[in-house]
């Protein structure tokens, strides 16, 4: 990122820049600096950070609405569900603890899926605002790469446009990976992917999700706190088996108490559609007897692959991985100097504000400026109730890298402003790491209310070097839950002072 002082001085000299960080290709009138070829976080940050810099910029974005995967069918409009879910299930078993009485609580799914639209909607329309206010020029249609400075835009109320670009950066993220034992039908409702579940027009009896991690685990939860029965299928032996350990065992555990149902280490050999229900046949994952039950609904959340599908990529030799990733140098550059990668099309975590500090990178490292992501600084959430949240490096990969490190840890049952709180606000954990001869922390996991908001405070602390005696001789407001980060972060130098 650029320094603040850097950033204020940009504006006034950037224009003044002949072909500082450009290609060689020489200036036309109808140029662009930089063309963007994807709408979702990644590419209209990049955009609008283009068009605050200076440059002359498109963006391409074939959806017909900004905000991609994310604001469209993903994050966003997941968590409109994952808040009203957990409204009704408050009202529903947790009110009457507080002396509210409500009487008999019911939920008008469609009116959910309203709200659900309607926060969609309003966010996109600002996004398009942002790329006007920025004087950012938005072509809805599907790009490719015609050349090394080109894009052809096959318009989506027909025609096409060529754009000619000195820079190109491509940001058209990532897709569905398909399960060929389960295919999707979401306009069917019966067998769906992480889009379809968002429609879901009735309260299902029961529904297999299969895959145990992030987005199984959030959709899960929507229709699990409704009323539906979950049982969630798993290959590996545990879910989201990227996470800590300590962390992910803490987690299953919870999610058994709200009802969730779990099979790990468990293989999906086939799926039928019958009549108003799903017949999955499983097998264990090496192999045995198989087993078929049947479900209302059949959610498939077994991750994400990159979208390039009709890029051209081929065409001028930018190389993909056996994961279909597109190759970048350090500086998100591909094997073709003029053409950038960033998001999900490339190596790294599937996650919007990745994508997003990189677009701002990459649009830096394009203007002749030091761009960078700290990869070691990227936080993951989910947010289910409790939230799960993590920074950094887990306890398995320290040990494996040999790494000698403190561990602090902090329950919130001993945090005042989590009892307060009640109905499920102590449930889980803090838990720092940090190197033994330093101090320096290294990872930061965390499974209670509001953990996504408060893994930033540990972000912080790890992208400017900071030791856990750092964070633990901060004062914190109290009663906050951010204070069992505090003690979480005395433990791992001393001791806590509340347990």
């Amino acid at each position: 990122m650029l320094s603040r002082a850097a950033s204020l001085s940009l504006g006034g000299t950037l224009r003044r820049q002949t072909a500082r960080g450009f290609s060689s290709t020489p200036a036309a009138l109808d140029q662009y600096d930089v063309v963007v070829v994807g709408g979702g976080p990644g590419g209209y940050v990049a955009a609008i950070k283009a068009g605050q810099m200076g440059l002359r910029t498109a963006c391409v974005e074939m959806r017909g609405a900004l905000g991609g995967t994310c604001l469209n069918v993903g994050c966003i409009p997941s968590k409109a569900l994952l808040t009203s879910s957990h409204h009704f299930h408050d009202a529903k078993h947790h009110f009457a603890d507080h002396g509210i009485s409500v009487g008999d609580v019911t939920m008008d799914v469609g009116k959910m899926l309203d709200a659900k639209a309607k926060t969609v909607q309003g966010l996109t329309g600002g996004i398009e605002h942002l790329l006007k206010k920025h004087k950012v020029d938005y072509f809805k249609g599907k790009g490719s790469l015609s050349g090394p400075n080109g894009v052809s835009v096959a318009l989506n109320e027909g025609g096409s446009e060529s754009l000619d670009a000195k820079n190109i950066v491509i940001a058209t993220g990532s897709e569905v990976t398909p399960l060929p034992p389960v295919p999707v039908d979401n306009a069917g409702g019966k067998i769906v992917d992480s889009t379809g579940a968002l429609d879901i027009d009735k309260i299902p009896g029961s529904m297999a999700v299969i895959g145990g991690g992030v987005i199984g685990l959030e959709m899960g939860s929507v229709w699990s706190r409704l009323g539906s029965k979950v049982t969630v299928i798993e290959f590996m032996d545990r879910l989201c088996p990227a996470m800590d350990q300590e962390l992910t065992k803490k987690f299953q555990t919870t999610l058994k108490k709200q009802g969730f149902k779990f099979k790990l280490k468990t293989k999906v050999m086939k799926s039928e559609v019958v009549g108003d229900s799903v017949a999955i046949t499983t097998e264990p994952s090496k192999g045995g007897d198989q087993t078929t039950e049947n479900y209302d609904v059949v959610l498939v959340a077994t991750g994400r692959r990159p979208y390039t599908d009709g890029l051209g990529l081929e065409n001028l030799g930018i190389q993909t991985d056996k994961l279909g990733r597109i190759e970048v140098d350090s500086h998100f550059r591909t094997a073709v100097p003029s053409i950038y990668a960033i998001g999900d099309c490339i190596d790294g975590p599937m996650l919007a504000h990745k994508a997003e500090e990189e677009g701002i990178a990459a649009v830096e490292t394009i203007a002749g400026y030091a761009g960078h992501v700290n990869y070691d600084a990227i936080p993951g959430v989910i947010y289910t109730f409790p939230e799960v949240a993590s920074v950094g490096k887990t306890e398995e990969e320290l040990k494996e890298a040999g790494v000698k490190f403190n561990k602090g840890t902090f329950p919130f049952a001993a945090n005042s402003r989590a009892r307060a709180n009640a109905t499920g606000n102590s449930e889980g954990f803090v838990k720092i790491l940090a190197d033994k001869e330093t101090d320096k922390m290294l990872g930061i996991h965390i499974m209670g209310p509001n953990a996504g908001e408060m893994i930033a405070e540990g972000v912080l602390g790890m992208e400017y070097g900071a030791s856990s005696e750092d964070v633990a001789r901060t004062c914190h407001a109290h009663p906050t839950l951010s204070e069992a980060f505090k003690e979480a972060c005395m433990d791992a130098y001393d001791k806590p002072i509340h347990f």
